[in-house]
């Protein structure tokens, strides 16, 4: 397997922040929040930058389109569809 590591300080792959990201976390704090990365030395903070780009969040169009409520809600307090 071919791990390319983001954050050696904490040993996170470019697949771990991706994952983060597919689960929400739209911004370098949010991959901190997640799993540390970013928050020792800080010389990956750019390089996750990069992974987060405009297309690795899902919700962030929901951000942009003023529903910020929805789009940083954890799934799991996400409304019901009917």
């Amino acid at each position: 397997m071919n791990r390319v590591f983001v954050c050696n300080c904490f040993g996170v792959t470019e697949a771990q922040v991706k994952k983060h990201a597919e689960d929400g976390a739209c911004t370098p704090r949010q991959i901190a929040s997640a799993c540390k990365a970013g928050t020792d030395c800080g010389s990956c903070v750019r390089r996750i930058q990069a992974l987060l780009g405009r297309d690795a969040c899902p919700r962030r169009e929901l951000v942009e389109q003023g529903e910020p409520d929805v789009a940083l809600a954890p799934p799991t307090e996400l409304p019901k569809a009917a």
